[in-house]
């Protein structure tokens, strides 16, 4: 484990990554599973988060950028790395040099993978309504498949789309399966993977599907969703850190920037050493943490490395407070925010070292 020299911290929960892809894994049958390790791994640490997976027997990951990947690459030589996001043409020489499946998704960038001289593995996104990544036309997605079948060191691998309502709109997912489907209907040789499901398609509707191969497992991997009611799945990160210092205050006595918080009557106040830097935003400061299982109130203006509580007597200098993860949610802080529980996770900075956890114990 990363010495940690100040006390702030987050855990993450190995045993609860593990019972939430078993979860998923049930609803799939034969199906395989794709773990999204994007962004750090949802925040959550992308190479300690793979190591366990990887210890558990999975060989597949996907990232969003070219920088994930070979971050990925660097630590294991044999799993198979699919990149979800755009590349650039100069860089397909790099995705070759390392085993990198990339993603086409435009017709620039499939002239660019055409004129490649070297081995190259690809994935094909169909954009049926999310207007983000992906191609349209049936009839130009038909003469790219046709014409890589024929190129001995281009491998297209696979073909998918991405849902924009799983979670919300029934209406909206059912015209991007259809479209995705119509166009599978008008390619005769179909690559060997087929993924449609993201977290919400994957628990909701995967299921009824025979013509797909894999999903990509993203925020419901690490416990946490948007769909309602929510999927069996167990939260994976804790964020922590510990009282530092113990201000006793009298009445009129304010703590923090531009003084927004002054003592009516004499008050205790216990520092945190954790801020706005680590990804713990100024937002929060109508908040509340956990110590010795009973929640306590942010007071004043979140500093950039330190945030006010309000306590009582039980507090003592060194209990550990826990921001999200025990009594307070993951969602709890994203309602309180007005965002949603992957903007909570995603945020948390390069500064909180990621703990690992297993067995109750530091992996």
């Amino acid at each position: 484990m990363k010495t940690i020299y100040r006390p702030t911290w987050a855990e993450i929960d190995l045993d609860a990554l593990w019972h939430n892809y078993q979860k998923a894994q049930k609803e799939l049958k034969q199906k395989t599973i794709i773990p999204v390790i994007k962004a750090n791994a949802y925040g959550h640490g992308a190479i300690g988060v793979m190591k366990h997976l990887y210890a558990k027997g999975v060989r597949i990951a996907a990232v969003s950028l070219l920088e994930e990947a070979l971050e990925l690459r660097d630590e294991f030589k044999d799993i198979e790395i699919m990149m979800l996001g755009p590349i650039l043409a100069k860089d397909l020489e790099i995705a070759s040099l390392h085993n990198i499946d990339i993603t086409i998704y435009d017709q620039e960038i499939y002239q660019a993978v055409k004129s490649f001289e070297h081995a190259l593995s690809c994935h094909l996104k169909i954009d049926t309504g999310m207007s983000r990544y992906g191609l349209t036309e049936t009839n130009n997605i038909i003469n790219i498949v046709d014409e890589l079948s024929v190129l001995n060191h281009i491998t297209l691998k696979g073909i998918y789309t991405h849902f924009a309502t799983a979670n919300e709109d029934q209406t909206f997912y059912q015209l991007q399966l259809s479209r995705f489907k119509d166009i599978l209907s008008s390619i005769k040789n179909l690559p060997p993977m087929i993924h449609i499901s993201n977290s919400s398609s994957t628990f909701k509707y995967e299921k009824d599907y025979d013509f797909t191969t894999h999903v990509r497992l993203g925020i419901s991997l690490y416990g946490l969703s948007l769909d309602d009611p929510k999927p069996d799945l167990k939260p994976v990160m804790s964020l922590k850190s510990k009282v530092v210092q113990i201000k006793e205050l009298n009445r009129r006595d304010c703590v923090g920037y531009g003084a927004s918080y002054c003592a009516k009557e004499q008050e205790r106040i216990a520092i945190l050493p954790i801020g706005y830097a680590d990804g713990f935003i100024r937002k929060n400061k109508t908040g509340y943490v956990e110590i010795r299982e009973k929640k306590y109130k942010i007071v004043g203006i979140i500093c950039m490395d330190a945030c006010f509580i309000k306590i009582d007597e039980q507090v003592q200098l060194g209990d550990v407070a826990t921001l999200y993860g025990g009594l307070i949610s993951i969602d709890v802080v994203a309602k309180r925010l007005h965002t949603i529980n992957y903007e909570v996770c995603t945020s948390l900075s390069y500064r909180v070292p990621r703990v690992m956890i297993r067995g109750g114990k530091h992996d």
